[in-house]
């Protein structure tokens, strides 16, 4: 879809992103038509159809304002001249700034030795410290600019260059066969790890913990299976509904929850691969290594569930 996409469908997609699900489809139809006519209307009087459509795209101007008017959505905090540019550098740094600060500072108490409800106990209060204060120092900077600025918002005059590409909605067959093809490797890979290993200077030595064998991995397997239907389901239907959203983090966690927990207790990583491997140093290697793993199962569960419940809203 996206590589196709004209600069209208991206201008389109992207004007209808904030407006109503009840209001979407009727408006969209609305706009389309007036651009297509504005266009052909340049057309016709010699432009160059690209031109035309990148002429009429800009002066309609950001879309995003373009569907606040449809919507009757009043654009501003302070002033309605900054409002966007405020709102999308604000979500920006939320997405960045408080991840990292979370990330930092539970990294570094797992490292010190701190306890599962003494991390979980520091955490929040910083996510929220942090959310404040980037709000805050984020408001206050455009507050100055509103009251002092002159001219053009502070990314500059819109144009349709900075038109993002169409976002996908429906389910395709790629995504089922990608999960497949990776839950199938995944799996062999557990199974070659187990019975052969992949150290070829030492057969038979395994990275996880031959103490998984049968039962952990046996349930792994089933989750997984699970997770196969599921990448189907979603294709069958053709889009994500709540319910598969909804079973999604339910998989993620019933997969992520026992990995961490395994790796806290020792039990995940085989003891003697890193001491056997490096030598003196192996243990602590090992140590660092389960943290670091304990952090991208984590994230992969929470970003995988959340952007289920993403595609859902899309879809809708």
């Amino acid at each position: 879809m996206t590589a196709t996409a004209t600069l209208t469908d991206r201008y389109v997609d992207a004007a209808m992103r904030t407006v109503p699900e009840s209001q979407r489809t009727d408006l969209a139809a609305e706009l389309r038509a007036s651009i297509d006519d504005q266009i052909e209307a340049r057309v016709a009087e010699g432009q160059p159809r690209d031109a035309a459509e990148r002429e009429v795209l800009t002066e309609l101007g950001d879309p995003d304002k373009l569907a606040a008017g449809y919507t009757e959505r009043p654009l501003w905090l302070i002033g309605p001249r900054y409002y966007l540019d405020w709102w999308r550098l604000l979500k920006l740094l939320w997405a960045i700034v408080i991840p990292s600060a979370v990330f930092g500072v539970s990294f570094a108490m797992v490292l010190g030795g701190a306890t599962f409800g003494e991390i979980m106990g520091a955490i929040w209060p910083l996510a929220l410290t942090v959310t404040v204060h980037v709000a805050f120092w984020t408001t206050l900077v455009f507050f100055v600019v509103e009251r002092t600025g002159r001219g053009e918002p502070v990314t500059g005059p819109w144009t349709p260059d900075s038109l993002p590409e169409p976002r996908q909605r429906g389910a395709r067959i790629s995504d089922m066969i990608g999960s497949l093809v990776f839950l199938g490797l995944a799996a062999g890979a557990i199974l070659w790890d187990l019975f052969i290993g992949f150290v070829p200077t030492e057969p038979g030595l395994s990275f996880l913990d031959p103490d998984l064998w049968p039962a952990w991995i046996l349930a792994l397997f089933v989750l997984m299976a699970l997770e196969a239907v599921l990448a189907i389901a979603v294709y069958a239907l053709g889009r994500w509904t709540l319910g598969l959203a909804i079973a999604n983090a339910v998989l993620n966690a019933a997969i992520a929850i026992p990995a961490i927990w395994l790796l806290m207790d020792g039990r995940l990583i085989n003891p003697e691969y890193f001491p056997t491997i490096l030598g003196a140093g192996g243990a602590e290697v090992g140590a660092i290594v389960a943290t670091v793993l304990g952090f991208v199962f984590a994230g992969i569960a929470v970003w995988d569930s959340v952007d289920g419940f993403l595609k859902v809203r899309r879809g809708r």
